[in-house]
């Protein structure tokens, strides 16, 4: 099964965080389990480790295409319909980073594995 991880999530299961649940590490473990980053997560880690806002994703910010190849990722890039959908998906929520992983999730039709609640509002399917 193909998964698409959130920010924080990718960066927990790196960090083996005790915030990184039971049943996302069951799911990543599973024999089949091909773990998608988006290029918006190297975007988000990067912007925020610069703006001071999440030092403890700063070593990954520092090596995200050797944590890619070392952990056998697939990344997701960005597409212009990720991006047309990220724009015009209805929700009040505004966080650009969250809009374009919710837009990648749908469009590719993978679970979005996430703790965040504020993506129950774009009504994508989330795995925790």
């Amino acid at each position: 099964m193909r998964i698409l991880l959130d920010s924080h999530a990718l960066v927990w299961f790196l960090t083996a965080d005790a915030r990184f649940s039971k049943k996302a590490r069951a799911a990543v473990e599973e024999r089949d389990a091909i773990l998608c980053v988006s290029a918006v997560s190297a975007w988000e880690i990067a912007n925020k480790v610069r703006l001071g806002r999440w030092p403890e994703a700063a070593p990954l910010a520092g090596a995200f295409q050797e944590a890619m190849t070392s952990y056998a990722f697939e990344p997701l890039p960005i597409t212009l319909e990720h991006a047309r959908l990220a724009g015009a998906m209805p929700s009040r929520h505004r966080d650009p980073f969250d809009r374009m992983l919710a837009a990648q999730a749908q469009i590719e039709n993978l679970p979005l594995m996430t703790a965040d609640p504020a993506f129950r509002a774009f009504g994508i399917r989330t795995l925790w």
